[in-house]
């Protein structure tokens, strides 16, 4: 169990869709597909982190820059998070004067 060291701001469905500008069901649409995360008030709910307006904005680049469907933008956020994970250790390793080995497949 981990406990957060400040307390988390959420917003409601209707405030976040606001900040946002995404009409309240496509914020449920990507809750449910996974691509923002959200937790339940004590009265049930919806209440998304403030951290997930950043989310929600990346969304509606990559959905106006790439024209890409709800369902796939959860994979094509994952591979960008992938990418720049790989990214960035690599410039870590040639920052600490290593050397880039290369591995060839098939």
């Amino acid at each position: 169990m981990t406990y957060a060291l400040v307390p988390v701001r959420l917003l409601d469905l209707d405030s976040f869709a606001h900040a946002t500008g995404l009409h309240p069901e496509v914020v449920r649409r990507l809750v449910a597909l996974g691509v923002l995360e959200a937790v339940r008030d004590s009265r049930g709910e919806w209440c998304l982190p403030l951290s997930q307006v950043a989310v929600a904005a990346r969304v509606r680049r990559l959905r106006a820059g790439l024209s890409l469907n709800y369902a796939s933008l959860g994979l094509v956020i994952d591979l960008l998070d992938r990418i720049a994970e790989l990214e960035s250790a690599l410039r870590a390793v040639h920052e600490a004067g290593g050397e880039r080995k290369w591995i060839r497949t098939g």
